[in-house]
């Protein structure tokens, strides 16, 4: 009974130890939280206005502007650009991201994907290790962007995308991210990069009188490509902060299953124990009355 109290002792210690790790890390991710929320929160109205002044000019536009950003092609070759983490403990963050890319495909581009022609482009450790091993073709040059986050670093994906779509090399280009809502809730996305989506009818209709200076396709030439870098700096910004959302909850909850656990746990090492000295106790008595015989 001895080695059986032993390892349920061991096992108790071990699940402690675990615990105090899963606590630490969702304090880490709180306060990491607290400041990816900060970073998307004031940056959400900045891309939402950009948004609007390319949709209002857009839409004050008179017949058809040379826009190689906007260009609607037959879909041949696709670029999906996709978001995950560097790293994993954060629940169901990475796996759910990468089963929305490959249900994308699946569902857009299963033609395209059959004759070799859709590339991933993975920000994030997870997402680049999955898609390599998975044999995907992969663009290995950006997916340690969080390492070093900052605008000018997104940047350089967008640029590669832009050129790359304006130079014909792809037709299309998705962006798959998780949206932040909350610390336990992400909304995971799937959203056209390029072509640069028409604006809807609804706001053509409303024909704004502008002045452009220099004249209007110079200005949009100009705009459309800083809106796209802004765009994809969003969700990579949504993303760092669901992740650490994510990463927080799901400690959260393995400090309370390791909890769970070793209630469970020292009540069967408190049922051993009795036994224990149950047994002793019996083996006392009957050698007691042995000798009394």
């Amino acid at each position: 009974m001895s080695g059986a109290l032993k390892e349920v002792r061991n096992r108790i210690k071990s699940v402690q130890s675990t615990q105090q790790i899963t606590k630490a890390m969702k304090m880490v991710s709180a306060a990491k939280l607290r400041r990816a929320q900060d970073a998307i929160t004031q940056m959400r109205p900045y891309a939402k206005k950009l948004q609007e002044m390319l949709g209002n000019i857009v839409g004050a536009s008179e017949g058809d502007i040379a826009m190689n950003l906007a260009t609607v092609r037959e879909i041949e070759n696709v670029l999906i650009i996709v978001v995950t983490s560097d790293r994993g403990l954060c629940g169901g963050y990475n796996s759910n991201l990468i089963k929305l890319a490959k249900q994308t495909i699946a569902d857009k581009y299963a033609n395209q994907h059959a004759r070799g022609n859709v590339k991933i482009m993975p920000i994030g450790k997870k997402g680049y290790e999955h898609f390599t091993k998975s044999g995907y073709k992969v663009v290995d040059a950006y997916w340690d962007l969080f390492s070093n986050l900052g605008f000018e670093s997104v940047q350089t994906a967008a640029q590669y995308a832009m050129k790359a779509f304006a130079a014909k090399e792809f037709d299309a280009v998705e962006v798959i991210y998780s949206e932040f809502k909350n610390a336990a809730s992400q909304v995971f996305i799937a959203e056209p990069f390029l072509p640069v989506q028409k604006v809807a009818d609804t706001v053509t209709k409303k024909k704004a009188d502008f002045i452009f200076e220099p004249n209007q396709a110079v200005l949009i030439a100009e705009l459309m490509p800083k809106i796209l870098n802004t765009q994809l700096f969003k969700a990579v910004l949504d993303a760092n902060a669901s992740e650490h959302g994510a990463r927080m909850t799901a400690m959260d909850k393995a400090s309370d299953n390791a909890n769970e656990l070793l209630k469970s746990l020292k009540i069967s090492y408190n049922r051993a124990r009795q036994a224990a000295i149950t047994t002793e106790l019996t083996e006392i008595v009957s050698g007691a009355a042995a000798l009394q015989g």
